[in-house]
Order: structure tokens, then C-alpha cells, then sequence
């Protein structure tokens, strides 16, 4: 083992000075070397950067996975892989879980069934949306959280440490200027003792050479105060350069900033694209499972509805214009006056309960006004509308759009 003990002395010398100095301008009894304006805002600036990027990057690792310590083990398994230097691989999201929970239980329920092939349509979809988003994640991760994170764990470290550098360099700096400055004060005094021995030659030449001897320490102490200003201007011009690269990581996060935000709108674009067609498709499964089963006069071979209804006060007796027409062709259909919800009796059997699905705010005192998640009961009466029911909640009375109904038992 090769010990070096007199370098470790002088080591271990040095870092005692430097506490003693650091201690003494804390504690206000030494002077301490301030540095230039320009060089103090760039520290600030770099310190602002820092810590921002560190929060803004720790956020967003929030965002994109905010469960990490789940079931399956995912930020460890990224520890020991990033560790390793290894490439993480691909993990299967939470929705595309989901969907192959559905496409499972689809098996077992029967694919045949209205509920076994509705959880194989939902399940599909489920899959691509969890696609999109691991797609994003990668995205993500690649464009935005990379270029965080070697800013932190690389130019910054080079930073910090070339800062800490700069302190060390500075606090050698004010222990020579502190020594020269004891130096010239024991000298002055030496110079001025044989004005006040002069009867005395014996202590006027101890006088005289110790006069000489802090004279040399003088010498002596200049000229390591020389030397450790050219390293604390030199060290100061270092890390002047690397803050004022500061500049060009805000210009190279601001490119990955368009980045992310370029990912995150076209992962949405891509979900919405997914929930329109799993919505039209699940409407049409519904018309085809329940094929106008309020309606006694409905036709078979009615179109899909418009999923935004007119309100059919302002078109009586007539479908909207978004809704296919119900008459037969060849066969005039008898107008008729505004449907008087006031005059309808609810049927003894036909009704229903429904759900309702979105808010729906009625266009006249004919509607009535629906709100998510709410249950009403629904019926259907002779010469209405098919794509309209009558509506009850407890005594308000009205008619709704079925679009916007699930029908429940």
C-alpha cells in the first residue's frame, strides 16, 4: 500500500486552514474576497436553473408514471438497469393490462354474448389506447426527461465541482492575504524597537535580525500571494465559461420542451381518435342489441343517431334532421300537433329505468333537463318520436333524446 504520510499531512494542514479562514468570515473577524458582479449573477442563475430543472424533471416523472412502486416493480427494475448500462425494455401499460383482462374475461363469459363481445370491442380498444400511451412514455423519456437528467447528473456536476474549486482557490487567496498582512504588521514592529533600545546594543542587533527575518517572511508571503491570485483567476475564468453555458442548456431544453408537448398532443389526439370510433362502435352494438324496443311504431331499418339531438320542439311531430327518417316509403305520414307532455299517462308496462349518460339541458318546458349519472324512469307513447322518450323524475315530467340514455332494466 503505498501511504504517503507527509503528502496527507500537508493535506490534512491545508483543509484545517481553509475551516479556520471559512469560520473566522462567518464568524466576521476575517476578510473575505468578494467576487465580480457578472460572476455572481451567472452563479445565481446557474443555482435558479438547477433547481427548477430538478423539479420540473422530478415532476414529470410523477406525470408519466404515477405509481412507481406498484406490483410490478418498475422503478427498481429501472435502478438496476440503469445501473448496469442496460437498455430498459419495453413494459406493458396498465391499459393495455386492462384490455387483456377484458379479452380474457370475454373468453370466459362467452364472445357470443352482448357483454362477452362488448369487453372484447372495449378490451381492443383498451389495448391501443395503452399502446399510444407507452409509445408516449417513450417518447417522452427519450426527447425530454434524458436531456433533464444529463444536465443534473453531467454539466452540473462539472459545475458544482469546479465551483467548490473556486471557493477552495478563494479561500487559499484571503489565508495569503491574511498572512502578508500580519507579515507587514510584526515587520513594522520589529522595524520600529531599536528606536526605543538604542542604549541597549545587544537587544538593538536582536532587533535588527528579527527586523530582517520578517522582511524575508514578507518576501515570502508576496509572492504566495501572487501565486494563489493567478489560480483564483484562473479558476474564476473556468467557471465563468462553464455558467455561461447555462445559455445553451436553456436553448437545448426549450427544443425538447417542443418535444414534449409535440408527443403529448399527439398521444391525446390519438386517444380521443380511439374513444370517437369505441363509441360508435358501442352505439351501434346497443341499436343492434336493442332494436327500438320503446317504440311501437318504429322501422327497422332506421339509421344511427346523431349523437348532438335538435330539439324537437322546434321541428313537431317531425325527427330531427341529424336522425334518419322513420316513414315508410311510398306511405304519406299523417302530420301531426305538438306531442302535450302534459297530457301523457305513464303506461303500465313499457317503462323503464335508464341512466343517463351526459348532461342535457332542455331547448322548452316540453324537455327535461338530464345530469350525468342520474336514474330516471323512461317509456314511449304512441306517435313519438323514436329517437325521443318521455322521462320521469319524481314529479318532473319531459322528453329526452335516447342518445344520451343507457337503458338499464
Amino acid at each position: 500500500m503505498d501511504f504517503n504520510l507527509k503528502k496527507l499531512t500537508s493535506d490534512a494542514g491545508v483543509f484545517f486552514t481553509r475551516a479556520v479562514q471559512f469560520t473566522e468570515e462567518k464568524l466576521g473577524s476575517a476578510e473575505k474576497t468578494e467576487l465580480d458582479a457578472h460572476l455572481e449573477n451567472l452563479i445565481a442563475r446557474a443555482d435558479c436553473t438547477k433547481n427548477w430543472t430538478e423539479k420540473i424533471f422530478r415532476q414529470t416523472e410523477v406525470l408519466l408514471q404515477p405509481n412507481p412502486i406498484d406490483h410490478t416493480g418498475a422503478r427498481i427494475e429501472e435502478f438496476f438497469y440503469e445501473k448496469l448500462d442496460k437498455k430498459i425494455p419495453s413494459r406493458t401499460t396498465n391499459g393495455e393490462l386492462l384490455g387483456q383482462y377484458m379479452l380474457d374475461a370475454a373468453k370466459d363469459f362467452g364472445p357470443g354474448t352482448p357483454y362477452g363481445s362488448t369487453l372484447i370491442t372495449v378490451g381492443e380498444y383498451q389495448s391501443r389506447l395503452g399502446g399510444a400511451e407507452r409509445e408516449f412514455l417513450q417518447t417522452s423519456a427519450i426527447n425530454f426527461l434524458t436531456p433533464l437528467r444529463n444536465f443534473l447528473e453531467g454539466d452540473w456536476r462539472t459545475i458544482s465541482k469546479e465551483r467548490r474549486l473556486l471557493e477552495n482557490r478563494r479561500l487559499d487567496l484571503d489565508i495569503c492575504k491574511a498572512r502578508v498582512k500580519k507579515a507587514k504588521q510584526a515587520e513594522a514592529k520589529a522595524a520600529a524597537e531599536p528606536d526605543f533600545q538604542e542604549t541597549r546594543p545587544r537587544n538593538y542587533v536582536l532587533s535588527a535580525s528579527a527586523s530582517a527575518l520578517w522582511s524575508e517572511e514578507v518576501d515570502k508571503a508576496e509572492q504566495e500571494l501572487r501565486v494563489a491570485q493567478t489560480e483564483f483567476d484562473r479558476q474564476a475564468e473556468v467557471t465563468r465559461l462553464l455558467l455561461e453555458g447555462i445559455s445553451s442548456t436553456h436553448v437545448n431544453h426549450l427544443r425538447c420542451l417542443h418535444e414534449f408537448v409535440e408527443a403529448q398532443a399527439t398521444y391525446y389526439a390519438q386517444c380521443h381518435q380511439y374513444m370517437q370510433e369505441l363509441q360508435k362502435e358501442l352505439s351501434s352494438a346497443n341499436s343492434d342489441t336493442y332494436p327500438n324496443s320503446f317504440a311501437s311504431n318504429a322501422n327497422p331499418s332506421t339509421s344511427a343517431t346523431c349523437p348532438s339531438p335538435v330539439s324537437s320542439a322546434t321541428l313537431p311531430g317531425v325527427s330531427p334532421p341529424c336522425l334518419a327518417s322513420t316513414s315508410t316509403p311510398g306511405i304519406a305520414r299523417e302530420p301531426s300537433g305538438p306531442l302535450k307532455i302534459q297530457d301523457v299517462q305513464q303506461p303500465s308496462t313499457g317503462h323503464r329505468k335508464a341512466k343517463v349518460l351526459y348532461d342535457y339541458d332542455a331547448h322548452d318546458t316540453s324537455e327535461l333537463s338530464l345530469l350525468a349519472d342520474e336514474l330516471i324512469t323512461v317509456y314511449t307513447v304512441p306517435g313519438m318520436d323514436p329517437d325521443w322518450l318521455v322521462g320521469e323524475r319524481g314529479n318532473q315530467k319531459g322528453k329526452v333524446p335516447v342518445t344520451y340514455l343507457e337503458l338499464l332494466s
